[in-house]
Parts: C-alpha cells; structure tokens; sequence
C-alpha cells in the first residue's frame, strides 16, 4: 500500500533525496557545535590568547551558518518536495475516480471520497513531510548525540540509561491510548461531509420546510462526536510535554550536581565546566530527537488509517472497462435487449430488471414509461454502460455494448440525466461540453431546437451569461432547455432523455419532441416521461412495472392491451385528447 502510495513522488524524488541529504548535514553540524563550544569553554578556562579565541568563535560562527543554511534548505526542499507529493497523489486519485462506473462510486459513496482526496491526502502529505525532514534527522542525532554525550561525560552520562528508556516507555503509552481515538474520527469525517453535502443540496426543501434547526442540530451532533474524540486523543498526547520535562529536570539536576562535585573533586581534571555544558546540550538533543520521533509516530499512526483509505480507492477496480480490441465505431444504431435482468449488487435479492427482451430500430422514437420503481431510469442506463447487465446482453448495431470502445459508445449515446447537472462557467462554456468545436452558429441552432435560445437572448450577457455551480441562478426549466442543447450539440447515435422535460409546460414540451424529428432525424431517440402527453405521439412505447416490461406499442395499441397504460391515460388525461 504504501510503495504504491509512493509512486505519486515521481519528478519530486530527487528534491525528497536532497532534503534528507541537507538534514543528516544539518544533525551533524549542531552534534558538533556543542562539542566545539565545550572545548572552547574550558580553554577560556584556562586562560586562550586571542587569535585563538577569534578562530574558534569564527569556526563556532561558520557552522551555525552553515547548519542555518542547510535547515532552511531543507525546509525549502522538503515543503516542495510534500506538496508536489500530494498534488500528484490527488491527481492520481481524481484520475482513478474518474475511471470509476456508477457500481464503484456507489460502493464508496461521494462524501467519503471527498474526504479521502482532501482530508487524507493532506494526512499523508504532513506524514511524508515529517519523513523526509525529521525521520533521518531525529534517529542520527538520537544516536550521535548518545555518543558524544559518553565522549565528553564519561559516568556522567549514565544518567541517560534511565531517562532514555523512561520516556521511551512514557511516549509508547501515551501513543497507544491515543490511535484508536485518532482511527475512529475517519469515518466519522465521512459522515461530516455527507451532511454537509446532504445540506448543501437539498437546500431548498431544508428552507421549504423550515428544517434549518434540525440541519443545524444534526451538523452539531456531527462535529461534537469528531471534536470529542480529536479532544480525548490530544488530552492523552499532551502527557508527551510533562513526561519531557520530568526527564530533562532529571538530566539538569544530576548533571550539575554530580557533574559539580566531579570537576570540584578532580579539580577539573576527570570532568570540567565545559563537559558538563555539552552533557546538558546533548541531553536536550537526545530528548528533543526522542520527541521528534515520537511525533513522526503520531503522524504516522494516523496517515496509515489515511494511507489505508487512499489505497482502497487507487487499488479499486473499475467495474466497467474496455474489452482488449474494442470497436471504435458504431454504424448502426438499432439498440436490442436480449434476456436482460439486472441487479445492483452481487448480494441484493431483487433484479432491478429482469427478462427484458425489446428491439428498438435505428431513427425510432420510443418513450418509456411506467409508475415510481419501475426501473425506467435503470433500463436506459444500461445502453451507454454506466452499469453492466447482470444476465443476457445489451446490443447496439448488434454487437455487445461491452465489445465498444466505452469512450465511442458514451459520445454516441448522449443522456440528459434525470438530475441536470451544470457547471459554473458561461452558458458557452456549458454548451461547449456537447461539442467543444462548435459555433456559434450551432450553438444558437442547437438552443432554438430545445427552446432555449428565448430565455437566453433575454439575459443582458446572452450566451456569455454565468451559471453558478449547479445552475443555481437559472430555473429547473431553463436548466432542462440547456442541458437538452448541449445534448443536441453532439448529434449523437442515440439520444436518451429521462425525464428531461419535466420541468417544462406541454407546449414547449412538444416544440422540443417536434425539434428532435428536424434535428436529429436518424438518431435514436428514448424518452422517459411521467406525462403520456411526451410519448404518445412516439413510434413505440414501452410500459415498465416493476422492473419488467409490461407491454409495448404505439398509443392507440397500448390503449387496447395496456391495463396500467390506460389507467395513466385516463389519470392525466381523462379522455380529453385537447389536454
């Protein structure tokens, strides 16, 4: 999991390599000073003539320098190097999402996606950080310092065979009762966002309904359960501080204690002012690496949860994929479900679908209509693959929608989704998805076909008009018209509209159903509608109940042979064909 985290690295490894490189120079460096500065102590002791005094402050000066130099290199390079990290592993995982069929994104659910993309990555990022600045740095100076602390203490560095393993010990625990209340805030992150998102959405039935103060209070329950668990692991870490200064306490009294009643009772000769100096520097150096690496164990312990999260999306596969020699045309686009039954998921009980067996001829047009759960939706989005047949076969031309290439059978079918989806930019930049190269010549034909050139010529920027994200500032109508435009834009094969035109009046309904046969005459064209009034001028109809075909035929046979077409019909209609 981790090696294949890593891969994002890439074009920032060496910058990775050269901050490890600056701050194993810079450990070195600040383990020596103190040794230096020591020696430099006890010769002021005893009496140094002033070119020497000058040299060695000089020396003292140029390493500080020196060490300065290469932490701030290190900082540059390190913060470079992490951030690149993170930007390539986003991009990866945005990638990998991208490649994701409707089965996989529902597997992990948007919220905990966004969640992984954001809030994980920059988990990892902080952890590869660390890494590289501290995970070399703390460890060489954890055991150079040690060193260089019997080299000039002699017994008095026996101090640290008891503080070492006191705070070692001290650190363990603190961390091992602190993980499982990092883990656990994950998932509940996951469920933050989705309110969130939830919220966000559904905006307007929340205000509709005057449900402001139970949103408020379902968020608050949210971030209280994150902040008690993100409380109850700090309070445990923050032991870390207590438990540092207890030992350098311990350092600082025996050393200058036992280390005064050395140098008094050899007269300087075993032990001097300046050994006990360096004694106290590199104890100090010693706890702070234990620290450092006691952090980096923190960091790590909770990117791993993080590392964990991402690696189940990068080694996700993709349900849908291409065939090895997929055909990269579709000539003919007659559309025939053979034996079709399908089902969500590998342990649901039901079929969504099951034992569909309809032939649909290129050019036709065909409404499909059927009461709330019948499948509608379901059965369309088995044409352009956005999920996969569990039994029988779909065919497009007669050849196996799954033997297409997905990126040919997808811009030959063109759905306008139940859920219109624009994006914030112009009404031309929107329009533009249908057809990138189009003009504007044909992106004003295509607006006049779906009756929306009208509304559009009415705004002060025309087609140059900004839309908010989701199309917000433009009505459920108006976003219907754009969406059917941009669908026209691409001329496709096929054309599949569910439920595109509920928004809309009947007349405009009918300008639009009229525009598709001057349009797009060869294309197929599948509509999902609730109101007769949209299909019943369609070559076929097809009638969904509960996940099979019911019947199908024109209007006039369905009248005939149809129970729960009729029943519709006279619902919505009353026999009053001028409705």
């Amino acid at each position: 999991m981790i090696k294949k985290i890593l891969k994002s690295v890439r074009e920032y490894k060496a910058l990775s390599i050269l901050t490890l490189a600056l701050m194993m120079g810079e450990a070195v460096l600040e383990c020596i000073i103190p040794f230096i500065t020591a020696d430099l102590m006890n010769k002021i002791k005893d009496g140094i003539d002033t070119a020497s005094l000058l040299s060695r402050g000089g020396l003292l000066v140029l390493m500080a320098l020196l060490s300065l130099s290469f932490g701030g290199g290190a900082g540059y390079t390190s913060a470079k190097a992490a951030s690149g990290f993170a930007k390539n592993l986003r991009n990866d995982l945005f990638s990998k999402i991208q490649s994701f069929s409707f089965e996989n994104v529902d597997k992990f659910s948007a919220s905990s996606l966004v969640t992984r993309l954001t809030t994980d990555v920059v988990n990892v990022q902080m952890s590869f950080l660390m890494c590289i600045r501290t995970a070399i740095r703390a460890p060489f100076m954890f055991l150079f310092s040690m060193i260089m602390a019997y080299v000039m203490g002699g017994a008095l560095a026996s101090i640290f065979v008891v503080t070492v393993p006191l705070i070692t010990i001290g650190l363990f625990l603190v961390h091992k009762k602190a993980m499982p209340a990092f883990k656990r805030v994950f998932k509940k992150y996951d469920k933050l966002n989705e309110a969130i998102e939830e919220n966000v959405r559904g905006m307007r039935v929340v205000k509709g309904f005057s449900r402001e103060d139970y949103e408020k209070k379902k968020f608050n329950r949210a971030a209280e359960d994150i902040c008690a668990d993100f409380t109850k692991a700090e309070r445990i870490v923050a032991f870390n501080q207590p438990i540092m200064q207890i030992c350098i306490y311990l350092i600082m009294v025996f050393a200058l204690s036992f280390g005064s009643y050395m140098v008094i009772s050899s007269r300087g000769m075993a032990l001097d002012v300046g050994h006990i100096s360096a004694i106290l520097t590199y104890g100090m150096q010693i706890l702070m690496s234990l620290m450092m690496l006691s952090m980096i164990f923190v960091m790590i312990s909770i990117s791993l949860e993080s590392m964990k999260r991402i690696g189940e999306v990068l080694e996700e596969k993709p349900s849908i994929v291409n065939c090895e020699n997929p055909v990269k045309v579709i000539e003919d686009a007659t559309i025939e479900f053979k034996n079709v039954s399908f089902k969500y998921g590998a342990e649901s009980e039901k079929f969504a679908l099951e034992g569909v067996n309809i032939k649909i001829e290129q050019g036709m047009t065909v409404g499909v209509i059927g009461g709330t759960g019948s499948s509608k939706s379901t059965f369309v989005q088995l044409i352009p693959r956005l999920y996969d047949v569990t039994e029988g076969e779909v065919l497009i031309g007669g050849i196996n929608v799954k033997d297409y290439d997905l990126e040919v059978l997808r811009d030959s079918a063109s759905m306008v989704l139940q859920k219109n989806q624009l994006f914030s930019g112009t009404i031309k930049e929107n329009l533009l998805w249908g057809n990138k190269n189009a003009s504007i010549k044909e992106i004003k034909e295509a607006c006049v076909f779906s009756q929306a050139d009208e509304f559009i010529s009415s705004f002060p920027d025309g087609y140059n008009t900004y839309i908010e994200q989701g199309g917000t500032n433009v009505s459920g109508g108006q976003k219907q018209r754009l969406c059917i435009a941009r669908a026209l834009l691409k001329k496709p094969k096929i054309l599949i509209l569910d439920d595109s035109t509920s928004a809309v009046d009947t007349k405009t309904d009918a300008l639009i159903r009229q525009a598709f046969k001057e349009y797009i005459p060869e294309t197929t064209k599948i509509i999902i509608a609730q109101r007769i009034a949209s299909v019943k001028d369609a070559d076929m109809i097809i009638v969904l109940d509960n996940g099979k075909v019911s019947s199908y035929g024109n209007h006039e046979e369905l009248l005939e042979k149809s129970i729960i077409y009729k029943e519709i019909y006279e619902e919505q209609i009353g026999g009053n064909e001028n409705e």
